[in-house]
């Protein structure tokens, strides 16, 4: 019954996530709020394509954006916890500054946060991440002017670019560019530099517990940093299912199985303005996202394109 399974994910207001800018640190947490996660059990996402790549950097359609972004965060977030609580906070770059020609960035970083697979974040694992941008061709079409990158100390990275670039933060906050662990990465031989090993990859949220044909499963990260800043998630897991067919992800949202469902056409309105329990926000390219009232933190076109204000974020292709 779709309002049994509504109810598990009543409080599904994800953590919201959108690219940072400017150049001061936010201060304050959600923790000083007194917020705090609740376990709300699981919400179901049907996606419009299979999920042949988790590798950031690889994935190029949005079904694969929206899945891997949950595992692997960019380096420019910004942050407030479930139902919009508390003051927003940076993601792993705490603020960054650039020279007066825009040719140099630097970025510090935010301490004490570690991969799921236990290793440090810091200056020296965004150098690694850095060089695989500049040695692999995805990388360079997203960051050309990306030059040479170093850390003058452990929580500080700074950019070197061949030219100015005054975005370079907005372009960082690329679910493409999400930050994998150093240890996941092949270092040798043909295949350096792309992930070895998908599972406790990245610093997220979430982390990937399941996968078989048609059905990926992230689960509840609880170690994330985020965490202690009370910045949630507001969730135990997420189930990603594949429907390619736009009639299928209508049935299923319709018949309660799943809660939200992605790149629906127009044509879907009719269908969704009938049902009580349903809505949708419109996105780009004429798409819009159907999903159950019981989903929280979905309450505007600007959410979904990038899907910005849940924790399932930056759904746009890049």
């Amino acid at each position: 019954m779709r309002g049994l399974r509504g109810a598990l994910v009543a409080a599904a207001a994800m953590v919201v996530v959108v690219a940072g800018c400017g150049d001061d640190e936010v201060g304050g947490s959600a923790a000083d709020a007194g917020a705090a996660p609740a376990d709300n059990g699981v919400l179901v996402y049907a996606l419009d394509g299979p999920v042949r790549e988790l590798d950031p950097l690889l994935a190029t359609t949005r079904a694969e954006q929206v899945v891997t972004r949950q595992a692997h965060e960019p380096l420019v977030a910004s942050l407030h916890g479930p139902f919009g609580a508390g003051r927003r906070e940076r993601g792993l770059a705490r603020s960054w500054r650039p020279s007066r020609d825009r040719e140099i960035w630097r970025f510090e970083l935010r301490r004490r946060a570690r991969f799921q697979d236990g290793t440090p974040f810091n200056a020296a694992a965004v150098l690694v991440n850095a060089e695989r941008w500049r040695e692999r061709a995805q990388g360079r079409t997203l960051l050309p002017e990306l030059a040479a990158a170093d850390a003058p100390r452990p929580d500080l990275v700074r950019f070197i670019l061949s030219r100015p670039a005054s975005d370079l933060p907005e372009r960082l906050a690329s679910p493409r560019l999400g930050i994998v662990s150093p240890g996941a990465l092949r270092r040798r031989g043909r295949g350096a530099g792309s992930v070895a090993r998908m599972d406790r990859s990245g610093t997220g949220a979430f982390e990937l517990r399941e996968r078989e044909r048609g059905t990926i499963v992230v689960a509840r990260n609880v170690g994330w940093w985020g965490t202690r800043a009370g910045l949630g998630p507001a969730l135990d897991q997420v189930e990603f299912r594949v429907a390619p067919s736009h009639r299928e992800r209508v049935a299923l949202l319709r018949g309660g199985t799943v809660q939200m469902a992605d790149s629906l056409r127009p044509a879907a309105k009719g269908e969704i303005r009938r049902d009580p329990l349903l809505t949708y926000v419109s996105g780009a390219g004429n798409r819009i996202l159907g999903l159950e009232r019981s989903v929280r933190g979905i309450d505007s076109a600007s959410a979904i394109e990038p899907l910005s204000q849940v924790w399932l974020t930056r759904v746009g292709v890049e």
